[in-house]
């Protein structure tokens, strides 16, 4: 057990360090913006996302402080929670020292996974009650002792209460109802307390839905028009194989298999079914292949096992080149996880992702590898806009962040430029945004390209472009410039501005 923990911590340090290299090299992904704003606002709920990124960032925003590391803390702190978790899932299975071994290196080297265990989202949240709730399925499955019940019920609702795509998970728990031990098991310790417990749990963000008119689902609806739709199953399942590193089949394709047939069957093909069937819904509905890798990382600890107990035992000399396998896939690292500074990247990794988007010079496929140096011109720009302002009007002007990005960059660094209060309609902003009172005579706003000057001329007697801000490695057409307006005599006041956006909060 000494040598399976030393095993542990040495990975755990390697992951830790590679996330703080990753810190110094970059600045915030754009939605990190929202997340920490959140905190700001406490609440059961809002309008993208369950409430505990909130109840994260609160804790988070104590330190008062813009430091990209200083708000990557709790995920990284998740992401070794997920890496011990792992580890020991794979030793619950009987997976010995090579096994925890091959197991960690394969999750380390997942692009994917790198990437997501960096930002504050809550992305990261739900694979760690993703792999936390799985161990406690399996070690259910294993004794059908009550407490890995109640354990198990625990971290469901943690992860319902930090992304609503744990219903795939919950929906996978059919399992526990195919084998006769389970369920007399299950129905001898009255199962549905606990189902009613969670229920119970969850109301007040089912309550807070509903008195919003349910804009989860307004989320839902806007993002399979923009995204989900244009996703083939094909497509998926290629990311799924990239982002979960190609050199990891080696303990994926024997782990899927391995998950039915390893004896006792009567224990391990639930687990299988269960995992089975939250892919499968997963996969119809369309998810993003980012919400299949904590189903990744439950299967590579029965990749490693296999090749411990069938292949190991008999040809001990496979675990070399398998180690030097996955070793070498960690070539793939960057792909996920900025541990190489901007101009690295781009000389090295970017030939391979690299696409034409007219008007800029790199099409950059994650924001964080530039934004640092996009906030400062931002931040500037607008500076440069307000202090252009006559005096009367300097006053009183707010500045409009038209996404939520550019509010909740507002708020977090603004003060620090010496701006005015920032306001916006989109996402959760709406919520905070100004219940009543005059809008100023004057207001800065700040738009990307997808949103033309006809936006704001409904709202306002004169609005005139005063600056772009270029951005030359904007992966998408929409966000290749920043404008800022000012715009002046305003039509509404502030309630009558949150009724306009009232179903447009997702635009």
């Amino acid at each position: 057990m000494k040598s399976t923990k030393l095993i542990i911590l040495f990975f755990c340090l390697i992951k830790l360090t590679l996330h703080l290299i990753a810190d110094c090299n970059t600045g915030y992904q754009w939605d990190e913006f929202l997340h920490i704003s959140a905190g700001n606002h406490p609440a059961v709920g809002y309008m993208e996302f369950p409430p505990l990124i909130g109840l994260i960032a609160w804790i988070q925003n104590l330190f008062h402080s813009d430091a990209v590391w200083v708000h990557h803390i709790i995920p990284h702190i998740a992401g070794l929670i997920i890496m011990v978790t792992v580890a020991q899932t794979t030793i619950a299975l009987g997976g010995g020292n090579k096994a925890v071994f091959l197991t960690l290196l394969a999750f380390l080297i997942m692009p994917a996974t790198a990437r997501t265990e960096q930002l504050l989202q809550p992305v990261v949240l739900s694979q760690l009650f993703w792999v936390l709730s799985f161990y406690q399925l399996l070690r259910y499955m294993q004794t059908q002792q009550e407490k890995y019940l109640v354990q198990l019920l625990i971290f469901v609702t943690l992860g319902f209460l930090s992304k609503y795509d744990m219903m795939f998970f919950a929906v996978g728990l059919v399992a526990l109802f195919t084998t006769a031990p389970l369920r007399k098991a299950m129905m001898e310790q009255r199962w549905w307390r606990y189902a009613i417990l969670f229920l119970l749990i969850m109301l007040p963000n089912i309550i807070w839905q509903y008195l919003h008119h349910w804009p989860v689902y307004q989320m839902f609806h806007q993002l399979s028009i923009t995204q989900l739709d244009g996703l083939s199953y094909g497509k998926i399942i290629v990311g799924i194989i990239l982002g979960s590193n190609i050199h990891n089949l080696v303990l994926l394709l024997p782990g899927i298999v391995y998950m039915f047939i390893r004896k006792p069957e009567r224990i391990y093909f639930p687990v299988g079914l269960s995992v089975l069937i939250s892919f499968l819904v997963l996969l119809l509905n369309k998810g993003k292949s980012y919400y299949f890798f904590p189903m990744v990382l439950t299967i590579l600890p029965f990749g490693a096992v296999f090749l411990e107990e069938k292949v190991f035992s008999r040809l001990k000399w496979m675990l070399w080149p398998v180690t030097a396998l996955l070793v070498f896939g960690a070539w793939m690292i960057p792909f996920g996880m900025p541990v190489l500074d901007m101009n690295n990247y781009v000389k090295y990794y970017y030939p391979f992702q690299q696409k034409e988007v007219p008007g800029t010079k790199y099409a950059i496929p994650y924001e964080e590898y530039y934004t640092k140096d996009m906030e400062r011109e931002t931040l500037q720009a607008l500076k440069q806009v307000y202090d252009s302002l006559p005096q009367a009007e300097k006053a009183t002007a707010m500045i409009w962040g038209k996404h939520y990005s550019q509010t909740g960059l507002l708020d977090l660094m603004g003060a620090k430029y010496g701006l005015p209060a920032g306001f916006g309609y989109h996402g959760s902003f709406y919520l905070w945004a100004p219940e009543k009172g005059p809008m100023p005579p004057t207001v800065i706003a700040v738009a990307y390209t997808d949103t033309p000057i006809a936006f704001f001329t409904p709202f306002f007697e004169k609005v005139e472009v005063v600056k772009v801000i270029p951005n030359y490695y904007s992966e998408y057409d929409g966000r290749i410039n920043q404008t800022i307006y000012i715009c002046r005599q305003p039509r509404y006041d502030f309630a009558q501005m949150k009724e306009n956006f009232k179903h447009r909060i997702f635009e």
